[in-house]
């Protein structure tokens, strides 16, 4: 079988999601979800973005385990987005829909590499439409992914 290779972005709640309560269904579904992807990230199948905003919020995480794990994902990628200040005025017009601070420069860093997708767990973002990027939750990125391949 022959896979399309997509640009994907994860945020920082996506990374995170193995480390939240595993007990609720929907959490477990997710980090099933997510695990596959970064799966397909290891056999070369997907493209991985990281980015300024990315390592800065991880380095934020109170949790050495978890921010020593999360970052490895840096090494993993494909595509990494630094600073410039044209993805500040860029996160500001995304910040117009709504969208927190935090979360439009994750969003800006994502179109500025071409991703085809901003995968994320955090139903604020879910229910955003952000012209240049398709949001979708892992469960649904998977469930897309691999019903084109």
């Amino acid at each position: 079988m022959t896979l399309l290779k997509h640009t994907i972005y994860l945020d920082v709640c996506c990374f995170n999601r193995p480390y939240d309560d595993q007990l609720q269904p929907l959490v477990r579904l997710e980090t099933e979800a997510k695990l596959l992807i970064q799966g397909e990230v290891l056999k070369g199948n997907l493209c991985l973005v990281w980015s300024f905003i990315l390592h800065y919020e991880n380095n934020d995480n109170p949790f050495a385990h978890r921010k020593k794990q999360i970052a490895l994902w840096e090494t993993k990628a494909a595509k990494l987005v630094t600073f410039k200040p044209e993805k500040i005025s860029h996160a500001e017009r995304i910040m117009t829909l709504g969208i927190k601070a935090k979360d439009a420069l994750h969003v800006a860093c994502a179109i500025a590499a071409n991703a085809d997708y901003f995968i994320t767990t955090d139903k604020r973002l879910l229910n955003k439409h952000v012209d240049g990027i398709v949001i979708i939750n892992p469960m649904d990125f998977i469930r897309r992914y691999f019903d084109e391949n």
